[in-house]
């Protein structure tokens, strides 16, 4: 194992002895759902850096793996949503986390009258080498842990998620990202890649990992201020803004044109016909916007009209449009 993942496993191991609030900065509320009641200590361990709950995701029973567990507060929030034996699979590779997050759910059991404890399956594994079936996942999760890998690393874990899940199935990733360039010394520097500091990738590359991979749609859930790396403080002659995403990819065929990546764009038509129809499946209706995938907002863009109105790219998309 390659030292990162080394002390990866240290900064975790010493998270899930002694909880540290401080370890990831989520400005993601905490879901509040009927009946769901989250232990504090969950609340304390939550080492994410957003939500990967989304609830449009998770019907008719889903089976979901969550990897890397941390205190089990997404583990039980799935189990929410997937109320039956090993409806949830948990994976961590660190012994000490996978124990606290046991601890974490006995105590959910006494505090949530529906949730049952054999809800959720936790096993030890890595995620670049998943200890679950091929095509056997509906939902798979993951919060600021891929963001750790080395583009490397990063390629095999992907390829592992894509290769778990069900045709159709969804991956649900958060994680930091920059577009700016990360000096070499911070990126190198095991501790604060374990961190989630500096492995970050611009979210263009992000994206292009995640569609290399497989995945034919794409969806920009949330785009969020995450945390600063000043001079003074890290190896840096400029400020360096890591911001954070939710992001939710679907394991549907490739088209041929290219991955469809949902950013928040609308197109909205404003001409003297109620409707325009590009022959291509999208029509628009007067004055009324329609999400667009970015494939689909540049070829809309280049016919040069000038009743269509094109937004920018928002980074927050809540399902319907095109595609």
């Amino acid at each position: 194992m390659s030292d990162y993942l080394d002390e990866t496993i240290n900064v975790y191991r010493d998270a899930a002895l002694k909880p540290n609030v401080g370890l990831c900065c989520t400005t993601t509320p905490v879901w509040q759902l009927p009946g769901l009641t989250i232990p504090k200590i969950m609340q304390e361990m939550n080492y994410g850096c957003g939500s990967t709950v989304h609830p449009r995701d998770l019907v008719n029973d889903p089976n979901i793996l969550y990897v890397g567990v941390g205190g089990g507060m997404e583990v039980l929030q799935f189990a929410y949503f997937s109320r039956k034996t090993n409806g949830v699979i948990g994976v961590d590779i660190v012994d000490e986390m996978l124990t606290a997050c046991d601890v974490n759910l006995i105590e959910s059991e006494s505090e949530n009258d529906w949730f049952k404890r054999d809800f959720v399956s936790l096993r030890k594994g890595s995620a670049l080498a998943l200890p679950i079936e091929d095509n056997s996942i509906d939902v798979a999760a993951q919060n600021c842990l891929f963001n750790i890998f080395t583009k490397q690393d990063l390629q095999k874990a992907l390829k592992e998620m894509y290769r778990v899940l069900k045709p159709y199935g969804r991956l649900v990733l958060s994680d930091p990202v920059t577009d700016q360039e990360m000096p070499e010394t911070l990126r190198n520097d095991d501790r604060l890649r374990a961190l989630c500091l500096s492995g970050s990738l611009s979210l263009e590359e992000y994206l292009k990992m995640i569609t290399d991979a497989g995945f034919g749609t794409m969806e920009v859930r949330a785009k969020r201020p995450y945390r600063i790396l000043a001079p003074g403080q890290y190896d840096t002659k400029e400020m360096i803004f890591l911001d954070s995403v939710e992001v939710c990819a679907i394991k549907d065929p490739m088209p041929s044109d290219g991955p469809c990546i949902f950013t928040g764009k609308s197109a909205i038509y404003y001409g003297t016909e109620d409707y325009f129809d590009d022959d291509k499946g999208h029509v628009l209706l007067q004055n009324q916007p329609l999400s667009i995938c970015d494939k689909t907002a540049n070829a809309l863009m280049d016919l040069g009209r000038q009743d269509i109105h094109i937004s920018p790219a928002t980074f927050f998309y809540d399902g319907g449009g095109c595609c």
